[in-house]
């Protein structure tokens, strides 16, 4: 029993204290000062413009960032009626992309001919002799060790078409 009136004793103790003002008098002024503000208007979030998505349009036309192809006055061929690119032709993919992409990076050779393998165009492609490079309908010709014969169909200006024969060479590795 006395441990039990021990206890009562000091929980009657503890309780004593809780029930004092604590000196939370300045803290107490402090909150109601601040809840007497006016209160502030928070501003709203800004309004954000829809994107718009820009079509590039002028893919078929010539690279800004390639030097133009220098054409003397002088030296200027005349085009060929007899000349002219097959459009009936069906497109292969390489010719989606301009010839300046392209770099020779080697050779394969098995039962059924020589193959140049030309990097380019997202990666490293396989062309023979008689498929297609280019956006100038340029036809492959030869292929050697070292380079390969290409031969583009460009208009002259003036309604007809040249011949102009490109060469890519093998990139040597660095």
């Amino acid at each position: 029993m006395k441990v039990f009136r021990c206890l009562a004793l000091s929980f009657l103790f503890f309780l004593s204290g809780c029930g004092a003002d604590g000196g939370f008098s300045d803290l107490q002024s402090y909150m109601d000062e601040v809840r007497a503000r006016p209160k502030g208007a928070i501003e709203p979030l800004p309004k954000f413009q829809p994107y718009e998505s820009f079509t590039y349009s002028a893919a078929a036309l010539r690279n800004p960032f390639q030097p133009p192809v220098k054409l003397e006055m002088a030296d200027r061929q005349k085009g060929s009626k007899d000349v002219k690119p097959d459009e009936a032709r069906a497109k292969q993919f390489l010719e989606g992309f301009n010839i300046e992409t392209f770099v020779m990076v080697g050779t394969l050779a098995n039962d059924s001919g020589i193959f140049a393998l030309v990097s380019g165009a997202g990666g490293v492609h396989r062309v023979r002799v008689g498929d297609y490079l280019g956006r100038n309908h340029g036809r492959i010709l030869a292929i050697n060790d070292s380079t390969v014969d290409v031969v583009e169909i460009v208009p002259d200006g003036e309604g007809g078409w040249l011949e102009r024969p490109r060469s890519l060479s093998l990139k040597e590795r660095s």
